[in-house]
């Protein structure tokens, strides 16, 4: 079965975004805990995520992606902002334990000119003092376009952050297909390969999700812009590789591209005419 969804509103409820991906023709979806751009979330309603759950036992959902805010950085350089972060963190983490055993996707960080290896050890460490052994959870990392000061554009990178984490089962990566060609991964060229190279650093088995975006520059851009399916430098029959890679198969994939929700509608009935079951 493909696992396909796209990126809705909370501020709908927990059963309305249930609802509207079956309406979209998907079968999980991701989704942001507060504003991306940080502050306070929304009051937990314990009745409406009961209301999900139910939604997505009838119809048989893959596990479903909550998303950080942007501005959370573990790895910020001012102490309070990485305790900001940490809080953050918490809440999500305590608000996804009400829906057990899914996914919380973070950006790693920017190290702000602080270098990358500080960078790796802020974000590590303060990973630790988030996760904890009883959590149903897992954190994913996020591969990055390597923009700015960004942490995660290498595989090595990310295989730094994961390496320095105590409760490895607790943790996992979450690959984004912009991103990853925009760091000058050949994932439209040599998508076997690539996936060689992430298995022989990171592991296969810490590839736990996939951000499914066409992307508007070349290749080793650093850009960070993502694109409708088909429309951008990767291609619609390199995405339709991707969704039908034997390695793949069961990893829930998550549209980001530039869409209304009729333009996903669009997309995820392409996406799933061309998979091959």
């Amino acid at each position: 079965m493909l696992n396909i969804g796209c990126h809705l509103s909370v501020k709908d409820g927990y059963k309305k975004m249930g609802e509207t991906i079956i309406q979209l023709g998907g079968n999980t979806f991701q989704f942001f805990t507060r504003n991306p751009r940080g502050g306070k979330a929304k009051k937990i309603d314990l009745e409406d995520i009961e209301k999900l759950k139910e939604i997505m036992n009838k119809n048989n959902f893959g596990k479903i992606l909550a998303h950080a805010p942007y501005t959370m950085n573990l790895c910020s350089k001012d102490s309070k902002l990485r305790e900001y972060a940490k809080e953050m963190m918490l809440d999500d983490i305590a608000r996804m334990e009400l829906i057990p055993n899914n996914y919380y996707n973070i950006h790693p960080g920017n190290h702000v000119k602080q270098g990358i290896e500080i960078g790796i050890e802020l974000i590590a460490k303060n990973l630790n003092e988030v996760i904890k052994e009883n959590q149903t959870t897992t954190v994913l990392l996020e591969t990055m376009a390597g923009k700015g000061t960004e942490i995660g554009s290498s595989f090595e990178e990310i295989k730094s952050i994961i390496d320095k984490i105590e409760i490895k089962d607790k943790v996992g990566v979450c690959l984004d297909t912009c991103h990853v060609f925009d760091a000058g991964y050949d994932i439209a060229g040599n998508l076997d390969g690539i996936l060689d190279e992430f298995d022989k650093i990171i592991g296969l088995n810490k590839l736990k999700a996939i951000h499914l975006n066409d992307s508007k520059n070349p290749i080793g851009s650093h850009k960070d812009r993502h694109e409708k399916i088909g429309l951008g430098s990767i291609g619609e029959d390199n995405i339709l590789k991707i969704i039908n890679n034997a390695r793949l198969k069961g990893i829930p994939f998550f549209l980001e591209t530039p869409n209304d929700l009729d333009g996903y509608k669009m997309e995820i009935e392409w996406l799933k005419n061309g998979y091959i079951k």
